[in-house]
């Protein structure tokens, strides 16, 4: 039963997480204590361990109200069992188009060479993003109407053409396939100009904004390709941008490397520049100077409890913002197939490279060994499709006993090869950064419920706000 839940303690929080059913609680010290001999089945077992330490009345009412989770399945859950549609070829529903495989920055821990991937810098032609589309939808089966297109590099912005001859056709497609296509961008904001941006917000273009935080850690990190400083021009173009979307979605994405390990500065410093949808992602290199090493993961934990504090503290003075890792539904959490395969990267979801060439995502690009296939023959590496669809969470020797398993999702597969040669044997360091960022995300939206119900505040289902004992 150990392995069903995990429980932790933040700021003097108890909390227990049902890991099969996504349900969260949040415990007094008692029930915390108790769950350390409780299976469901042993209350007099559990009633001697605690005999002389709490009185017998207090210890058998937590017993009470644990049985009363497990009859709502929200304790010791049944395992979830692999769909069968896992046994089946993969229907395509989402694409990430290299429309730019060059960059007009040099940022110095980039996975992409620069932009080009390790192959000749080229941009994408209008025909072979229209054929990406005709890939889609030739291979996303009789039912799927909704679909994904993000348009990446490099650099996007160096390619407009393209952009919006794929945007255009693909609403074309939208009337008379009656399907509809979610439209996203990342760019680094150098280009974007007063055309560009009423271009993207006229597009309905869901755009990712790529800086990282204080001008001090953007600039040194991220200069332009003649070695110059980015800071000043990027955010006066995205401060524009931003002011200009009425609505339409963004958000800023930030990287964080061992030369900014107090990024809780560069966060906060993204929020006072004026933007309040962000994300800071730990980098992922192999060695390196800026590489993050075992070593460094109790500097980064107390990092992310100092973000937790801080991200709590502006909530409360009405300046809250929304920060990726710690905004979850607990209530409606994703479906089975999402929780044991994540993003579906190499059966559902592909990256076009600007020749037509399918890589499993955007990551895997220049890897020679990962080439599908095209977009004009479709995926023919079959095989290697299979083993993508296969590498679930639970076909991860590693993963299947990981409390946090139907969260990450077996992690990413690109850094597992990175630093395996194996999709299916987990980048480790990787793994224990998403477990300290899960649990300052169940503290956070536990706090943030409970403090709405002190407030009178409906929460709806939310299962976090409901204390025992």
């Amino acid at each position: 039963m150990k392995a069903k839940i995990h429980k932790f303690e933040q700021n003097g929080s108890y909390m227990l997480l049902d890991i099969n059913s996504g349900a969260v609680h949040v415990i007094d010290k008692l029930a915390y204590e108790i769950m350390d001999y409780f299976d469901g089945t042993n209350d007099a077992a559990v009633l001697g361990q605690m005999a002389g330490r709490y009185p017998r009345g207090e210890v058998e009412e937590v017993l009470s109200e644990l049985h009363a989770l497990m009859d709502e399945h929200q304790l010791f859950a049944s395992d979830i069992d692999v769909p069968p549609t896992f046994r089946q070829q993969g229907l395509v529903k989402s694409l990430c188009l290299m429309v730019a495989q060059d960059c007009n920055m040099r940022c110095k821990y980039c996975f992409g060479d620069g932009g080009s991937y390790g192959q000749e810098r080229a941009v994408m032609s209008p025909e072979v993003g229209k054929g990406a589309i005709d890939f889609l939808l030739s291979n996303c089966g009789p039912f799927r109407k909704h679909f994904e297109v993000d348009f990446f590099g490099g650099e996007p912005l160096m390619n407009m053409q393209t952009v919006q001859a794929v945007t255009e056709y693909a609403r074309r497609m939208e009337k008379e396939r009656k399907v509809h296509f979610k439209l996203t961008m990342t760019t680094n904001g150098l280009l974007l100009d007063d055309e560009k941006i009423k271009w993207l917000n006229d597009n309905h273009i869901s755009v990712v904004l790529s800086t990282d935080g204080r001008r001090e850690t953007h600039d040194r990190m991220r200069p332009d390709a003649g070695g110059q400083g980015t800071y000043d021009r990027v955010m006066r173009n995205f401060k524009k941008f931003v002011d200009s979307r009425k609505g339409e979605a963004y958000y800023m994405r930030g990287t964080y490397t061992r030369e900014n390990l107090d990024f809780t500065e560069d966060v906060l410093a993204m929020q006072d520049a004026g933007f309040d949808v962000l994300s800071m992602e730990p980098v992922v290199l192999k060695d390196g100077p800026l590489a993050l090493r075992e070593a460094d993961l109790p500097r980064i934990y107390e990092e992310y409890d100092r973000l937790v504090d801080a991200y709590l503290q502006r909530h409360r003075e009405g300046k809250g913002f929304f920060f990726f890792h710690f905004n979850m539904d607990l209530s409606n959490g994703p479906c089975v197939a999402k929780r044991l395969s994540g993003c579906g990267s190499g059966h559902e979801y592909f990256a076009i490279a600007e020749n037509g060439d399918i890589y499993p995502c955007h990551q895997f690009v220049g890897r020679e060994q990962y080439l599908m296939g095209n977009i004009y023959e479709g995926v023919t590496n079959r095989k290697l499709s299979r083993y993508f669809r296969e590498s679930h969470v639970l076909n991860k020797e590693k993963c299947r006993g990981c409390w946090v398993r139907f969260f990450c999702s077996g992690g990413c597969h690109a850094n597992d090869d990175l630093f395996h040669g194996d999709i299916r044997k987990p980048y480790e360091l990787g793994c224990e950064l998403q477990k300290k960022r899960l649990e300052c995300a169940l503290y956070v939206q536990a706090v943030l419920a409970l403090e709405k119900m002190e407030q009178g505040e409906k929460v709806g289902e939310f299962t976090t706000a409901e204390s025992i004992h």
